[in-house]
């Protein structure tokens, strides 16, 4: 994989923000490299890439292939990451081209006869949706690069295909080896402002009792919660009452459930089929202000440098160099599309 450098168009401008670096601007960077500048000030999550902050920062760009969907249904898009610190925080710009929005995940739609039914994608053969579902990103982070071979394969050195899943298990090899999770949701965590803080250690599949394998979620969930039809009807709706075709939105945030009227709705209207809950603690370490428009997903993202927790990443030495990888996906369940290589990401001074 080869990763192109964008570089500011002046100099001068760095003074202007007061950010100091030791690392030139124009000073070469080893391949693969995100270098997060130190910044004078914090920049503005809701500005997203507007935050002038931004035009200083030195960006990478991250071929991305091996999905589904995205532009022409070739699984493939670029994504563009940049970083800055502040004080004890971590700050990333995410974005990468996706042509649409999915919001529709899994909703309820009422039928002609005025019954409902929940929308699957037909060639989904458990947990591997491509048509009702969202867009997501991922990161993993080998805590204290403990993960063996991800300097050289990335993440897909913790990809295992077929195990009993069509798109298979993720786990890593050795006792000891955990990689922080960085999970961002587009319709479960990204409407309540979080990117859902997760891990993957060494657990093996097992249909039974580890259906998820390696993947776990950091103490403070859960995130979300699907509710079933009752008596052939959904069992909640917004406070709205507005189908998701109508303004209304494809989940409903926890407390603002009410007992779901079917007079409201015509055949054709679709709700939502889940709750979206505030995960608290060390779930909730992430911070994102998520976008979509005219094409391009934006995520503005911030993390304390140093959280304490055991299953996520400290990035408690500047000196340091630390080994990630970045997933997409278009509408995907678990089919994402990913870079071929480790990134890396330095402090400058």
């Amino acid at each position: 994989m080869r990763v192109r450098f964008q570089l500011p168009a002046v100099a001068i401008a760095v003074s202007l923000l007061g950010l100091a670096a030791c690392t030139s601007m124009q000073d070469p960077v080893a391949p693969n490299t995100l270098v997060a500048i130190k910044a004078s000030t914090a920049p503005n999550l809701a500005a997203g890439a507007a935050d002038p902050v931004w035009a200083q920062a030195r960006s990478i760009t991250v071929p991305l292939s091996g999905g589904v969907n995205f532009a022409g249904g070739k699984g493939e898009t670029t994504a563009m990451l940049k970083a800055a610190y502040y004080g004890d925080m971590l700050y990333m710009l995410v974005q990468y081209a996706d042509p649409t929005n999915s919001v529709r995940r899994g909703p309820y739609q009422k039928q002609a006869d005025g019954s409902w039914k929940k929308l699957k994608d037909p060639a989904d053969k458990g947990g591997d949706d491509n048509i009702y579902y969202e867009d997501k990103w991922a990161m993993l982070w080998p805590i204290n690069n403990s993960v063996k071979g991800f300097d050289v394969k990335g993440c897909a050195v913790a990809c295992h295909i077929g195990e009993g899943k069509p798109y298979g298990n993720k786990y890593t090899r050795s006792e000891g080896e955990i990689m922080d999770m960085w999970h961002m949701k587009g319709q479960r965590t990204a409407p309540l402002g979080l990117v859902d803080d997760q891990y993957a250690d060494h657990t093996r599949y097992d249909a039974k009792t580890n259906p998820n394998a390696g993947r776990k979620s950091d103490p403070g969930g859960p995130e979300y919660k699907g509710f079933a039809l009752v008596d052939g009807k959904p069992q909640f709706m917004n406070r709205d009452g507005k189908a998701t075709n109508a303004g209304g939105t494809h989940y409903i945030k926890d407390g603002e459930q009410v007992p779901f009227d079917d007079s409201r709705f015509k055949p054709g209207d679709e709700v939502a089929s889940f709750l979206i809950m505030q995960v608290k603690g060390d779930r909730a370490d992430i911070k994102v202000n998520y976008s979509w428009a005219n094409g391009t997903h934006t995520s503005m993202v911030a993390r304390k440098l140093v959280t304490g927790s055991k299953f996520d990443v400290q990035f408690d030495n500047l000196a340091g160099k630390y080994l990630f990888g970045f997933a997409a996906f278009d509408n995907a369940q678990v089919q994402h599309a990913s870079g071929d290589d480790a990134l890396t990401l330095v402090f400058a001074k």
